[in-house]
């Protein structure tokens, strides 16, 4: 009999290769099918293996669930918890950082208000802290970046150097310098990674978000569409009023 799962944590070709080496271990399994992509496998047993003993054989990076489950990016357990209440959960490192670099922001000129500087800043902010986690695994982002980006799909060399990009953006907008080229490569990198997305959004894939790199395991939701949307929006505006 052959099951269908899906599988979080998988970011390259090595971590398909390991989870086909864990599973094939696993007693009564006699073949297994894993769609980096798709973030799927199709497992074919001799006898049923649950999805406990198919966690416990896979490294703590990767959880296997099966295909009908809601729950697709679960990587604890969340047994009869809803969907939405679990990928809160998930969500929820991204969701406090977007939190402080706004509040942040806001302090900065909570004295002399101004909507530019604001924004500016919060861009600037944006760019240092996610380039941050980025920085951590310097290695590892290229491939999870390439599962989504368009640009880092075709050219291997962009993903590496991305996280430095974002970092020469946050200086070049907390230093207000050349601030209108900053804004235009901010749509036209943003701009791109935003296509793939949603893209992945609409084939629904599980997939991990690199937005945060790969220290943090995001799932990509529409939350990942959103932030790119604001910064993005944030840069048009900035744009027309300099115009």
């Amino acid at each position: 009999m052959t099951h269908k799962y899906n599988i979080t944590g998988m970011t390259c070709e090595g971590c398909k290769a390991s989870v086909e080496k864990y599973l094939k271990k696993v007693d009564h399994i006699t073949e297994v099918k894993v769609d980096l992509e798709k973030g799927a496998a199709e497992l074919t047993m001799d006898s049923h293996v649950d999805t406990a003993t198919l966690n416990k054989a896979l490294p703590d990076k990767y959880t296997i669930s099966a295909a009908h489950e809601k729950q697709v990016f679960n990587t604890e357990n969340t047994v009869g918890m809803p969907a939405e209440e679990s990928k809160l959960k998930q969500l929820k490192p991204l969701l406090l950082i977007i939190f402080y670099i706004s509040a942040a922001s806001i302090l900065l000129h909570y004295n002399n208000w101004g909507w530019s500087a604001f924004m500016l800043d919060f861009m600037g902010l944006f760019y240092i802290v996610f380039s941050f986690f980025k920085m951590l695994d310097l290695k590892g982002f290229p491939e999870s970046f390439s599962m989504y980006d368009p640009l880092a799909k075709r050219i291997s060399a962009y993903g590496k150097v991305y996280p430095f990009i974002e970092t020469a953006l946050g200086l070049m907008f907390l230093m207000r310098f050349e601030i209108t080229i900053a804004l235009v490569v901010t749509l036209v990198v943003l701009g791109i990674t935003t296509i793939g997305v949603t893209r992945t959004l609409l084939d629904k894939k599980a997939i991990q978000c690199a937005c945060l790199g790969t220290a943090l395991k995001l799932p990509m939701t529409e939350a990942t569409f959103i932030e790119n949307f604001i910064m993005i929006v944030m840069a048009i505006l900035m744009l027309i009023n300099m115009l």
